[in-house]
Order: structure tokens, then C-alpha cells, then sequence
């Protein structure tokens, strides 16, 4: 009996040491962890001002009126009772307004550059006609992307 007793006693000293060190490793885990989320809210502090604006010292945006100037463009060529002609249009564009509107069409099926879309601001971008009317100009006068 005396020797089972040893055996129990033995068997509960090392349970409490066994949860001694799991509270040690445990403890352990939580300082780390609290490390983990000190560093992540720093980092998310310092880079929040960088997502949502302009960084200090950077000109200022610049308002061009895409959407009119896009809505004008439609208005003036390319509406079935447009201001200018289809004449007016093969001497601006140098081509005849069909053909303008095939390879308008074949581009924005082949590259989704030429296709209107939102940008991260949820502001519509260039229309098609526009995007393709530059790339034309660019062509013509030997202009760079830049």
C-alpha cells in the first residue's frame, strides 16, 4: 500500500510540473502573440495614411472632364445625328467611320485596355473612342507612351 501510495504521489508531482511548464509555454505564447499584434497595429498605423490620400508634397490632381470631353466626342462623330459629317470624319480621321468602328470593335475584343471600366476610385475611365483616337494620333505623329 505504502508503495502505491509513492506511485500516486510521484504521478501528481510530475502532473504539476508537467502544467507548470504548460503554463510557462503558454504564457510564453502570449507574449509573443501580444508582440505579433503590437507590431501589426504599428505597421497598419503607419501605412493607413498612405492608402487613402496623396502624399504630402505631390502636386495636385488635376481635373481634365474626361466624362465630357468623352460625351463630346460621341456628340460630335460618332451618334447617328452627329455635328460633323461622315466626309468631316475621313478628314480628321483618315478613315471612313465604318472602318473606325470595326477596329474599334476587334481591339476592345482583343485587349481589355481599350474597354471603359471604374478605376480604384469607382471614376470611369477614358471611353474606347477616346482610348483609340489617342493610339491613333500617337501612331500619326510618332509620339511616345510616355
Amino acid at each position: 500500500m505504502e508503495e502505491f501510495r509513492r506511485c500516486l504521489e510521484r504521478q501528481e508531482r510530475e502532473r504539476r510540473e508537467r502544467n507548470c511548464r504548460a503554463d510557462e509555454v503558454n504564457e510564453l505564447q502570449r507574449q509573443v502573440d501580444e508582440q505579433v499584434l503590437i507590431a501589426v497595429a504599428l505597421e497598419e498605423e503607419e501605412n493607413q495614411g498612405r492608402r487613402h490620400s496623396s502624399q504630402a508634397g505631390r502636386r495636385r490632381n488635376v481635373e481634365r472632364h474626361r466624362h465630357s470631353r468623352g460625351k463630346n466626342l460621341l456628340e460630335d462623330y460618332f451618334i447617328p445625328t452627329s455635328l460633323y459629317s461622315d466626309v468631316d470624319f475621313r478628314r480628321r480621321f483618315r478613315m471612313q467611320p465604318h472602318l473606325f468602328n470595326k477596329v474599334m470593335h476587334d481591339i476592345c475584343n482583343y485587349d481589355a485596355y481599350f474597354v471603359q471600366k471604374c478605376d480604384a476610385a469607382g471614376v470611369l475611365g477614358l471611353l474606347p473612342e477616346q482610348k483609340l483616337t489617342a493610339v491613333i494620333r500617337m501612331l500619326a505623329y510618332g509620339a511616345s507612351a510616355d
